[in-house]
């Protein structure tokens, strides 16, 4: 859930293509009877070949809040509002009362909450048990951030990265891992490094305000500052969705919305920083990142990204608009061009032999009661291991919490206790808390065949 500054160092040539391939070999001796699996990425340079994969428009099931507390309300009580900002900002600007949250584990607790929400609302709508049915027709949950770096995995040429796995009554639950020397590693940057990071946050305060359309006069502050960093504040947003034939409950955290916030996905914005570009290296370098950016947005339904480019001192040179839906026009055909057919096509062949893997070895050879922990990893220029986790690794991941595998207890028993007898009706997804209009759901309906891309 982290939010995360993508570099802005250059990124080596791309690599050699791969066929997807599948390999089954043996694991740890604690689990000698079960196997590890191996995936190889797509070649990237099958997309003319590939039958366009469905992705459903995102439609939002509920937003929160974490206030400076680090507390969650579902509340919109840290929702701001798109402003522009002023020209030349200076990106520096309250660096030094930056208030930044440490590094920690990528827990999905906050997520969880939303869920159990999301389903109390069901059974008391619908009926007791209702909530239950909804979430066993949901294939995956996580965060945007995962689901990010599993699309993108493709065309990932440097950074790595490892997930925790569980699958409980047919939902697989996805968390990053990082390991203490990990987070250490995370929370010991360089001062260049985190003054960098900074500019991302320090722009998005110049770019929002507690009040639609109205910049902030704060006293002692420069026109149009939103307010000093707080990286524990938080405005989330949960949707589902439906890659292929897998049902998602995706959440992330979104910057801001432009005008009035209405329930709906279709206000979003994201705000991202850049690098101004000074020849085609620039260009290229951009077009590479605009992936990301892309897929991130793409995820949570966000229409728009605002992107400000910047000097290397941090002044802001320029803003620029991109609507979501038209960034991969801007990259087709140029050398060495991504595609998100690839990213998508992959995303459901990955997902789906994942869900073959966990399902048919759901428990731990100790107890067939408890679900197995699964390690997924991704390695750049080479492909995906899918490997189960012995005593140790899961003691590793519980880190001394009272948790059932990476879950906690509380959701583990919510989520695992048998569905209610009761004959209550069969859910797909419960509504959005926020009461809709018949022309409202009307074109929400007849969205949902797929975004264009």
């Amino acid at each position: 859930m982290n939010k995360r500054r993508l570099s802005e160092s250059p990124e080596p040539h791309e690599r050699p293509a791969k066929r997807p391939e599948i390999e089954t070999t043996g694991s740890q001796p604690e689990e000698s009877s079960v196997s590890s699996t191996s995936l190889a990425y797509p070649s990237l340079h099958s997309s003319t070949s590939l039958r366009p994969v469905p992705f459903q428009q995102p439609s939002s099931l509920l937003t929160f809040s974490y206030n400076p507390q680090r507390v969650l309300e579902f509340t919109n009580s840290a929702l701001r509002y798109y402003i522009d900002p002023p020209p030349g900002a200076d990106l520096r600007y309250g660096y030094e009362r930056w208030i930044k949250r440490p590094e920690e584990k990528s827990r999905l607790d906050g997520l969880l909450r939303a869920i159990e929400r999301i389903m109390e609302k069901a059974d008391t709508s619908m009926g007791l048990g209702s909530g239950k049915k909804w979430l066993r027709e949901i294939a995956v949950v996580t965060w945007r951030g995962v689901m990010t770096k599993i699309l993108t995995a493709p065309y990932e040429e440097r950074d790595g990265c490892e997930f925790n796995a569980m699958c409980v009554n047919g939902t697989i639950y996805l968390e990053e891992h990082l390991s203490d020397a990990r987070l250490a590693e995370k929370e010991d940057i360089a001062p260049r490094h985190r003054q960098q990071t900074y500019y991302g946050y320090s722009f998005e305060s110049w770019c929002t305000s507690s009040r639609p359309g109205i910049p902030e006069q704060i006293d002692g502050h420069p026109i149009g500052w939103g307010g000093d960093v707080d990286t524990n504040v938080q405005w989330c947003s949960v949707i589902k969705t439906k890659l292929g034939d897998n049902r998602l409950v995706v959440g992330g955290e979104v910057d801001c919305v432009r005008g009035e916030h209405q329930g709906r996905t279709d206000k979003l914005v994201e705000l991202k920083t850049s690098m101004s570009i000074r020849g085609p290296e620039d260009e290229a370098r951009f077009e590479k990142k605009l992936l990301k950016f892309y897929m991130q947005s793409f995820l949570l339904g966000v229409p728009e990204i605002v992107v400000g480019f910047r000097t290397p001192a941090g002044r802001l040179t320029t803003t620029q608009v991109f609507r979501t839906i038209e960034i991969p026009r801007l990259v087709r055909g140029k050398p060495g061009a991504w595609d998100p057919q690839i990213c998508l096509s992959w995303g459901q062949h990955f997902l789906s032999t994942l869900k073959s893997v966990l399902s048919s070895q759901a428990t731990s050879s100790e107890s067939a009661s408890t679900p197995r922990v699964w390690r997924v990893s991704l390695r750049p220029r080479d492909g995906v291991t899918i490997t189960p986790l012995d005593a140790d690794g899961v003691k590793e991941v519980q880190g001394g919490e009272d948790r059932v595998g990476f879950l906690p207890k509380w959701y583990y028993d919510l989520v695992s206790r048998p569905l209610s007898s009761s004959s209550s009706p069969v859910v797909t997804a419960p509504e959005s808390p926020r009461r809709r209009d018949d022309t409202t759901l009307r074109a929400q309906q007849a969205s949902h065949h797929g975004w264009n891309i």
